[in-house]
């Protein structure tokens, strides 16, 4: 068995590269790309990015080089998944949500060769190119090459620089098929973390792990040949969740969209008839809330893969009343996009739609490539029991997760321990082996030495009819060292603080009624959706116990242990709980 040895014939480094190539001559005829007025085949999206490839390479573009792009979801942003790593280099998309200050640390960590900018958004790079130049007096950083992408569909004219990105497509040559591809783990892709919680880091992706990712994700979320998939989630969020490469490998449609407004969707979704989408529990309000003149009919099943906070029962019923089939996922920028699915069974086909609802709150199952998911004690690394109850931190293993972070070998160490990914994700497993994640770490609120999931009680305030949106995280108190403080966005502006804690001491045990309820217009959030609750800690720290709560201040002794025995026992079987704003 030793002596039989690999070669070129048995022995293929994996990258999702050859996706497109293979689309090309199995579906070349099929639409690729379609956005606005423009469309191309695969035949024609094939030769593009083998010419953008070539023009890269003769820009001087090699091996680790990182690309930069500042785009939304246009034809360009999807071309360059492929042709940056045909011509050897890493992929770096920027969230388009980002300040100047941002994309210039960006630009000087990862030293970008080339930045393309979307028309768009030439004011704000200009901004950070100035930032990178100021802080590059020493001539520690060298100034990329800046190409701005112009509308494909209707050309404005706006430039900045001498290159447009249609020139080196114009000048490219549609027979370079790519540099030889030495490694599976070299580097394809660069994306920063949103910082939720920390400073963000650059993730590093390998090819192996794109590619083994990208076919998990198509085959838990059962995507067929000739999929139409819109795009309402960001390219620039893991790679789209790494469906940039696997519409590739399905042979099916992109539609590009510029903005996510309810209008573009639902037209997009009637005109294209869109069969697959992904995108933050967010857009589901921009659906469900849109004005009659903006929306379409759905005349054919969409399914949804969503991240982060599941929305409520109602809601996900509403959104399955006009036509949609929605699919719960969790993953992080480190697990290259989703890592666990909430795989469906037939048999839950026959349950109410309240229970069928619970069930598609947890994140599931780890995919295929993964070779391992647990929930575990941090500290002794022992697993957690499968009871549903027993909390822990979720942690992962398999060929789909990150190189490391780069150029912080100390993170990259923090991050791995003892074979496993740590997530920094609190969760627990039920009996049948279905993960459910609680909080992030950083946000369970210790109050008077019991943990509280500040998600738990934003799936409780949630169900409130005058509640649009809903954060908790922890306040100082005098007491109890910390209590739950709620950030709300309501949809009736007559509603009153006094009126919310009267809902909370109804349906939630004492201790963990919020001390303040402080109404905002908006939550602060992330390029992809997530709530900045880092923000809203520095916040709650200036705020003071609401009047209104001191009442259930004084209470004795054993009336706290009362409530929490009873919370423990009890209420965690009985509540809905919204589960964690994961990293999706």
């Amino acid at each position: 068995m030793n002596r039989l040895a690999k070669c070129p014939a048995n022995y293929v480094p994996l990258t999702p590269l050859t996706f497109i190539k293979r689309a090309s001559m199995v579906y070349s005829g099929r639409p690729s790309v379609i956005y606005g007025g423009v469309s191309f085949t695969w035949r024609q999206t094939y030769e593009r990015c083998c010419r953008l490839a070539y023009s890269l390479r003769s820009l001087n573009v090699v091996k680790n080089d990182v690309v930069s792009v500042l785009a939304p979801n246009v034809p360009a942003l999807y071309e360059m998944h492929f042709a940056v790593p045909m011509a050897g280099a890493v992929l770096n998309a920027i969230n388009t949500r980002l300040d100047a200050k941002n994309i210039a640390t960006i630009l000087q960590h990862s030293e970008a060769k080339v930045f393309f900018i979307d028309y768009q958004y030439v004011p704000l790079a200009s901004d950070a190119l100035r930032l990178l130049v100021a802080n590059s007096k020493d001539g520690s950083s060298a100034m990329p090459l800046v190409i701005v992408i112009d509308d494909i569909d209707k050309p404005t004219g706006v430039r900045l620089g001498n290159l447009e990105y249609e020139q080196l497509i114009h000048h490219g040559d549609p027979e370079y098929t790519g540099e030889d591809l030495g490694d599976e783990w070299d580097a394809i892709a660069l994306n920063y973390t949103s910082g939720t919680t920390s400073e963000p880091k650059g993730v590093v992706y390998s090819h192996r792990g794109a590619f083994l990712s990208t076919m998990s994700l198509i085959q838990g979320w059962e995507m067929s040949t000739e999929a139409v998939y819109l795009w309402s989630l960001p390219m620039f969020h893991c790679n789209g969740w790494t469906f940039t490469w696997g519409v590739a490998a399905r042979g099916g449609t992109n539609v590009c969209i510029r903005n996510t407004s309810a209008e573009e969707m639902y037209k997009s979704i009637s005109k294209h008839k869109v069969t697959h989408m992904c995108c933050a529990p967010i857009v589901f309000n921009i659906l469900l809330e849109a004005k009659p003149q903006e929306r379409c009919e759905i005349k054919s099943k969409v399914n949804i893969l969503t991240g982060g906070a599941p929305p409520p029962a109602a809601l996900l019923e509403k959104m399955e009343n006009l036509g949609f089939h929605i699919t719960h996922a969790y993953g992080l920028t480190e697990a290259t996009g989703p890592a666990l699915v909430c795989e469906w069974q037939t048999k839950w086909d026959q349950l109410p739609i309240d229970q069928q609802a619970r069930l598609k709150e947890r994140q599931g199952v780890g995919i295929l490539t993964l070779a391992d998911v647990d929930v575990k004690n941090k500290e002794t690394m022992e697993s957690v029991p499968h009871d549903g109850i027993t909390m822990g931190e979720i942690v992962l293993r398999g060929s789909s997760i990150m190189k490391g972070y780069l150029k912080d070998e100390k993170e990259t160490a923090n991050a791995f321990k003892k074979g496993w990914f740590l997530t920094g994700d609190v969760g627990v497993i039920h009996p049948d082996g279905y993960l459910e994640i609680k909080d992030r770490s950083k946000d369970v609120i210790i109050s008077g030495g019991e943990n509280i999931s500040s998600v738990e009680l934003e799936s409780i305030l949630f169900k409130h009819p005058a509640i649009l949106e809903v954060a908790v995280v922890a306040m100082p108190h005098p007491r109890w060292g910390e209590s739950p403080c709620a950030f709300v966005v309501l949809k009736k502006t007559d509603t009153t603080e006094a009126e919310i804690l009267a809902y909370c001491r109804k349906t939630m045990s004492k201790f963990m009624v919020p001390k303040k309820i402080e109404f905002v217009k908006e939550l602060p959030k992330t390029g992809t959706g997530k709530i900045l609750k880092v923000e809203l800690r520095k916040v709650a720290k200036t705020l003071k116990i609401s009047e209104n709560t001191c009442e259930t201040n004084k209470r004795s002794e054993k009336e706290i242990h009362f409530d929490q025995t009873r919370y423990h026992q009890d209420e965690l079987h009985d509540q809905d709980k919204v589960l964690a704003m994961s990293r999706l």
